[in-house]
């Protein structure tokens, strides 16, 4: 997996892109909170990384400003959300011709991520690990445009169920978006030891989307 260095808001970004052929559909998978220890090298992240490389897209994940090699500081998610949105730019224009783009985030990155979903259209799937409700605003769902999936420990100790609930539900009142929601029994807020429970929920739906995109 190639290491790139591309352009960032705020100075260069670090990333990892595995490239693909050119009419590939594209991945972003955006890592959990920098002030938290969270960098692209997380499990979490290289696992998502890998199940879309595996599948043919273009994917490509990176450190948020400030993290690893990429400059900048911490900005409280306004900066991290212009790098993804760069990040994308990056990607796209190796691949214009991609016909479809998704985006994968854990926790600070599913905040990012779900953001990010709101200002480009070309995004069609979204993938949200332990999506942070309690702690940010997600009110600018409003209305959410994609369909997509999100994963919560049942035991997760950062971000509150019952929080995630919530949106679940607010998201699923709305229509021509389907959001599916799996809890995943026992699991912490890193899925510390149900990686394996959280993946085949990530790849069952990806199966599943990935499927009717087919028969289309």
């Amino acid at each position: 997996m190639p290491e790139v260095i591309f352009p960032g808001p705020e100075g260069r970004l670090e990333g990892r892109f595995h490239p693909a052929p050119a009419r590939a559909p594209v991945a972003l998978i955006l890592h959990s909170h920098p002030q938290a220890g969270g960098t692209m090298n997380n499990k979490i992240v290289q696992l998502l990384y890998k199940t879309f490389v595996n599948r043919g897209f273009a994917t490509l994940r990176f450190n948020f400003r400030g993290v690893g090699k990429s400059q900048g500081t911490f900005d409280n998610g306004i900066g991290e959300l212009s790098d993804a949105a760069s990040a994308l730019d990056w990607v796209q224009q190796i691949h214009p011709e991609a016909q479809t783009t998704w985006v994968a985030g854990v926790s600070f990155g599913a905040w990012i991520g779900m953001q990010l979903l709101m200002r480009r259209p070309e995004i069609k799937g979204f993938i949200s690990i332990a999506p942070p409700a309690n702690m940010y605003d997600f009110s600018f769902l409003a209305p959410c445009p994609s369909s997509g999936i999100i994963i919560q420990g049942e035991a997760d100790e950062v971000v509150t169920p019952s929080a995630v609930q919530k949106l679940v539900d607010k998201l699923r009142t709305q229509r021509h978006i389907t959001i599916h929601h799996d809890t995943i029994p026992g699991a912490n807020h890193f899925f510390a030891n149900e990686l394996d429970l959280m993946m085949k929920s990530v790849d069952d739906y990806l199966d599943m989307r990935l499927e009717k995109d087919l028969k289309r």
